[in-house]
């Protein structure tokens, strides 16, 4: 499989960020909440979000810098190598004859930390165009594997025509779609009818002339099963082509019958057909009519129409009351993503949020559907807060009086950044609070959610009990004392700063003793 090389690659992949807490700085419209809109450095967020989410994001949809070298965008990740540290602080600009090396240096680490955070059957969609496009795809590549891509699907930016164009005027981007992994993912089938020609009987609703063969096509071979002559309305049908060939029945005379009982079969001048429900469909095995979904499959096409430009993006954010934001994504896109990938109850993530388009989408969701669906966002500038959130908040609240721009209801917590767990000199940060210490050192070793953070026992996962001995003005010490207090478990991890027991002892009580910081992991 082909693999991208650029400047600054191998000290990327050989980087790994400091991990920082979260700061929650106020919740809105309600005391608490599971929704999340977070203030900071995108690659530190989403690496502060791995112990509670890693491996649960139903739905990522993330828009990154089109890299066009008109967007001021700036690297900024503090990799420890003189020549991207050159980078620091510079605006990315057009003639820039680095700038593809520094996006593909700022988006490999994000990628991979999404990958992470990503469920088994979780699916990320990214909006991009032809600036990046071709390097976007063999990044996704060799990260989430080829085998996992599911579409790159162009959208109409624009439905205007310019006056002037030297060349041929491009009015599109794309949304590169990527799974988990295929094998367990699943997509919805989301693209509604045209359905004012429809017609409807006491099965169900069909177009009229809508059906498909029940004889088998030259191609699909021959069985004797099938070889067989059918009779119906007085009629008798055998399984032959419209040249005289003796073909079969695609159905085991029982089904033919079942057919035939339900009044389903369509008769044709030479042969038999069965009749294309909408809503319903002739089940194999049990030959019964059962529901099913009565939208169809999306196609790569479906989003070449004017309901996807970003004018329509611009429209909806005046609405709202916010103005000077280019290129916001507009609302339908993020509903066809989550809608396409996601059920009621899934989680979405937005990791270069901007104004906010995708929490809008999930919020006017939840109100269309009555779903539960929870969104996470991350936004680094500093309109985090009077833009991206100030939009939640008007969605939430309702900001017109249009039935469309009624209140959505919901709520969200804001959070910022906080402090970095381990000091550069590998021990641990006196100002972060012990429980969050211990919430990260069980997910360091677990890779699982820390429910047991109000004392020394952390939990136990796979047969394996956790403690972590840590006092912030105290050296801790595991001893026989100590010892008499544990939980009964198969086997131990056990973090202190000292250990007086024996290499006896713990073999006897299977223990694995871990040197507070020098043992700590970094995620």
């Amino acid at each position: 499989m082909p693999t991208l090389n650029w400047v600054g690659k191998d000290e990327v992949l050989n980087h790994n960020p400091a991990y920082y807490t979260l700061e929650k700085k106020y919740t809105f419209n309600s005391k608490n909440s599971e929704n999340m809109i977070i203030k900071g450095d995108n690659l530190l967020a989403l690496k502060a979000l791995l112990p509670q989410y890693e491996n649960k994001i139903k739905c990522i949809y993330i828009d990154p810098p089109y890299n066009t070298g008109n967007e001021n965008w700036v690297y900024n990740d503090n990799v420890n190598s003189p020549k991207i540290k050159k980078w620091l602080g510079e605006v990315v600009a057009k003639d820039d004859l680095s700038r593809h090396d520094k996006w593909l240096c700022m988006m490999l680490p994000r990628l991979k930390l999404l990958h992470r955070l990503l469920s088994d059957d979780g699916v990320i969609f990214i909006s991009i165009d032809d600036n990046e496009m071709a390097n976007l795809k063999l990044l996704c590549d060799e990260v989430l594997g080829g085998g996992n891509a599911v579409a790159c699907i162009p959208r109409l930016t624009s439905a205007q025509r310019p006056a002037q164009e030297n060349f041929i005027s491009t009015k599109h981007d794309y949304l590169i779609i990527y799974a988990k992994n295929k094998n367990t993912s699943y997509f919805n089938k989301i693209i509604e009818r045209d359905l004012t020609k429809i017609r409807i009987d006491n099965i169900g609703k069909y177009f009229d002339g809508d059906s498909s063969p029940i004889l088998a096509s030259s191609t699909q071979g021959y069985s004797v099963g099938g070889d067989y002559d059918f009779e119906y309305n007085g009629k008798i049908y055998k399984p032959v082509d419209s040249k005289g060939n003796r073909r079969r029945w695609l159905w085991t005379i029982e089904r033919m019958k079942a057919a035939a009982k339900l009044g389903i079969l369509v008769e044709t001048k030479t042969t038999l057909r069965v009749k294309n429900y909408i809503d319903k469909e002739f089940q194999v095995g049990t030959n019964v009519m059962v529901n099913k979904n009565e939208n169809l499959i999306a196609t790569s096409f479906d989003l070449m129409n004017s309901n996807f430009t970003n004018d329509k993006g611009t429209g909806e954010i005046e609405k709202i009351g916010i103005s000077n934001f280019t290129f916001p994504k507009p609302q339908n896109l993020i509903e066809f993503c989550i809608k396409l990938a996601t059920d009621k109850n899934s989680i979405i993530l937005d990791s270069f949020a901007g104004s906010g388009t995708t929490a809008h989408a999930v919020l006017e969701l939840n109100k269309k559907d009555g779903g539960n669906r929870k969104f996470i966002l991350v936004e680094m500038e500093d309109y985090a807060e009077n833009i991206t959130a100030e939009r939640v908040k008007r969605v939430i609240k309702g900001y017109g009086k249009e039935p469309e721009n009624s209140a959505t209801g919901g709520d969200f917590s804001f959070y910022e950044l906080g402090d970095r767990l381990l000091e550069e000199n590998g021990n641990l940060n006196e100002k972060v609070s012990i429980e969050k210490i211990r919430e990260y050192i069980y997910f360091s070793e677990t890779k699982e959610k820390c429910e047991q953070n109000d004392s020394d026992f952390l939990g136990e996962c796979n047969g394996v009990a956790y403690y972590f001995i840590y006092k912030k003005d105290d050296i801790t010490t595991l001893d026989f004392e100590y010892l008499a207090k544990l939980k009964k478990a198969s086997n131990y991890v056990i973090y202190a700063d000292v250990c007086v027991l024996s290499n006896e002892t713990m073999m006897k009580y299977n223990i694995t003793f871990k040197k507070i910081p020098r043992d700590i992991k970094k995620v």
